[in-house]
């Protein structure tokens, strides 16, 4: 497993040289799926080492919607080397967090909706519920009525249930929208986060992973 992580970093860290991207470059990223892809690429550069990046506040409707240019060309820029430094100690595995089920020194973040968390209809993935002891934190209550992210102070108010001093694993369901609650638990003064990157889709691929359907938020 560790040879094909390093193999997969190895292929990413080629792409992005390939598009111009190294250390030293800065990247908006935007979307339009009120952030959450943006969100991922964003957290995967930030596991990488890269630390120049934002992402696009309201995405490519906000642009769209405030008269920015706009164009159907796709650009090109000179090819780069970009060197990685992965953050090892902000990812974990299901196998980690099968290690840390029923401790009181983690906190699992469930991302999203509540009716995929409490069990109900899961068209995306072969079994439904959350895992044991996840609380849930939709990912889209990060955002305000206009669609974008709500200030520090709300972020803030939004996670005051949960402890600083705690290591809080955030997953969803394949790991992408689980990073908006990454940076936002980050943003709301939270120093122990982590991605559990395979997410609900890794979990329920194994047949003894447990399986939990109520509600603890």
């Amino acid at each position: 497993m560790g040879v094909i992580r390093f193999q997969i970093q190895k292929e990413i860290s080629k792409r992005l040289g390939e598009v111009g991207i190294d250390q030293d470059t800065m990247v908006v990223a935007y979307d339009d799926k009120k952030g959450s892809f943006a969100s991922r690429l964003s957290w995967q550069l930030h596991y990488l080492g890269h630390e120049q990046f934002s992402i696009l506040e309201g995405g490519y409707e906000a642009w769209v919607e405030a008269g920015y240019p706009t164009t159907t060309n796709i650009p090109t820029y000179p090819e780069k080397t970009f060197v990685p430094s992965v953050r090892k100690e902000e990812r974990v595995t299901r196998e980690d967090v099968i290690q840390r089920l029923g401790s009181s020194d983690s906190i699992l973040i469930d991302a999203r909706a509540p009716e995929r968390y409490a069990g109900g209809a899961d068209s995306l993935d072969a079994k439904s519920g959350h895992i044991p002891g996840a609380l849930n934190y939709f990912w889209e209550d990060l955002l305000d009525d206009s669609g974008n992210w709500k200030s520090g102070a709300a972020l803030a108010d939004h996670f005051k249930a949960l402890p600083k001093d705690k290591e809080i694993i955030v997953y969803c369901g394949s790991g992408v929208t689980a990073c908006p609650n990454v940076f936002a638990l980050k943003e709301a003064g939270f120093h122990h986060v982590k991605l559990y990157s395979g997410s609900w889709s890794d979990w329920v691929s194994y047949e003894d992973s447990p399986i939990e359907t109520s509600t603890q938020k």
